[in-house]
């Protein structure tokens, strides 16, 4: 059974601190996985190399767990994601269960945007 899986962009824009300065890109993925790691397998981890939305950069999907999945739960993507804020918002979701077993914060529903049409594969 696969869990609730973090998809992070490391593309061409997100994650590169030469388009998108500012945010610790190299620190928000350690910290990614280390609660990925604490987590005892309820969360994953995976990088892409592009996402596709670069003008909604740094973007991670949330992918749902299986059990969810089986519920009707569908990968929901996050934009904006620069800073610790989005970073802590996006492992609480996660950490409660992600997409089809809890509600994404209020803070962090305003950073969900829309899949590229291209993203069937991620879903």
């Amino acid at each position: 059974m696969r869990p609730c899986t973090l998809v992070v962009c490391r593309g061409c824009c997100c994650g590169d601190a030469r388009k998108n300065p500012g945010p610790g890109h190299t620190g928000q993925l350690a910290r990614l996985r280390a609660a990925a790691e604490a987590s005892g397998g309820r969360i994953a981890v995976r990088t892409s190399d592009c996402l596709g939305p670069c003008g909604q950069a740094n973007v991670i999907v949330v992918q749902p767990s299986t059990e969810a999945r089986r519920r009707g739960a569908r990968a929901v993507w996050i934009g904006f994601a620069l800073d610790d804020d989005a970073t802590d918002e996006v492992l609480a979701w996660a950490e409660a269960g992600g997409p089809g077993v809890a509600e994404p914060s209020p803070t962090l529903s305003l950073q969900l945007i829309p899949p590229p049409p291209r993203a069937g594969a991620i879903r």
